[in-house]
């Protein structure tokens, strides 16, 4: 009998350590985005009560698993169901009422009507395409189109994890606390608001977000030099200069991590920064601050001297947000100018 006890403890107790965390796993993926508490920050806030008593547990889930592509939020693939659904619980305890249900119907409406609606009644947040609001998450120190950014509507893992009934019950009473009002209390029928769905819904035959291919992206610029290391240093302030940018130090690449005596002089490292270009990329995707300010590197190996930088446009799709991308672009071009005049 106690033989039959211990091995039931045992896989009670097995059972206990095999069941995911959902604090922790939302506090290790989600946090840094959300907030510790769900209060939002790079992105949107998930405590909200008209939040949580709108969303059904399956919107959240395939948010987690899909994200948002070509926006900040990105897809939690490798989380297994368990996982997600253990972060879907934990999300879920900050409401006190039980997790709506929504059928899985279509809505059926006039979809041009809808459109006409829409450019009247909310492209001013979401966009005259449906692309969202400029920015990311709550006001913070960065300038925003609204305190809480509209939602890309036209955006793929939007479309996949919203259902018609969601995406109506929304339009019909809002969220509070936020800039999204009731459309029944602004006067539209729920015929409109059908017809609103119905345009909502046609997006998906058009997402203008494509995952872009980025196989032909090197992971690092390379420029030969024709001249000395201390010749193609100098060639490459004088070119950060003539680019309007900001010399703001140049090292060995080794400095602080040896002694000074030890330094390889061979290996230069230029940092530089145009900093109203790096406030205007901070403002779209803080994150983007890991690789900036901007660097080159300088080095020389058996007699060949090499200009080499990191290529933003292969960072920018770590990180998920298409408005990067073209920051990312005059990034390069500016690198690409900078050792090109160098080594002219």
């Amino acid at each position: 009998m106690r033989l039959i006890i211990g091995l039931f403890l045992l896989a009670v107790s097995l059972v206990a350590v095999a069941a995911p965390d959902g604090t922790a796993l939302y506090a290790s993926h989600c946090a840094a985005c959300h907030g510790d508490k769900g209060g939002g920050g790079v992105g949107v806030p998930l405590s909200l009560p008209s939040f949580l008593d709108s969303v059904d547990d399956r919107f959240l889930a395939i948010s987690i698993r899909y994200g948002r592509p070509g926006r900040v939020m990105p897809a939690f693939s490798a989380l297994s169901d368990a996982q997600t659904n253990a972060i879907v619980a934990f999300i879920r305890s900050w409401s006190k009422q039980p997790a709506p249900v929504y059928a899985s119907t279509p809505v059926s409406g006039d979809a041009q009507h809808g459109k006409a609606l829409f450019a009247t009644r909310c492209a001013g947040c979401h966009g005259a395409s449906g692309e969202g609001g400029r920015g990311t998450g709550i006001t913070l120190s960065r300038h925003r189109d609204q305190p809480i950014i509209a939602p890309a509507l036209n955006n793929s893992g939007f479309l996949r994890a919203a259902t018609d009934a969601m995406i109506k019950h929304t339009l019909q009473f809002g969220r509070k606390g936020s800039p999204m009002r009731s459309f029944l209390e602004q006067g539209l029928s729920e015929r409109d608001i059908d017809d609103l769905v119905s345009y909502v819904r046609s997006f998906e035959s058009k997402d203008p977000v494509k995952a872009a291919d980025k196989t032909g992206e090197l992971a690092t610029i390379t420029v030969d030099s024709p001249y000395s290391i201390e010749e193609t240093v100098e060639n490459l302030k004088q070119a950060i200069i003539s680019q309007n940018f900001v010399l703001i130090r140049s090292d060995t690449l080794e400095h602080g991590l040896v002694e000074k005596a030890q330094e390889n002089q061979q290996q230069v490292i230029l940092h530089f920064c145009n900093f109203r270009f790096l406030y205007e990329a901070l403002a779209v995707d803080p994150r983007v601050g890991i690789f900036l300010p901007c660097r080159v590197t300088v080095t020389e190996q058996g007699g060949k001297v090499t200009i080499s930088t990191l290529n933003p446009p292969y960072l920018s799709h770590l990180f998920n947000n298409s408005d990067l991308d073209e920051y990312c672009r005059r990034m390069r071009a500016v690198y690409l100018e900078i050792m090109e005049e160098a080594t002219l």
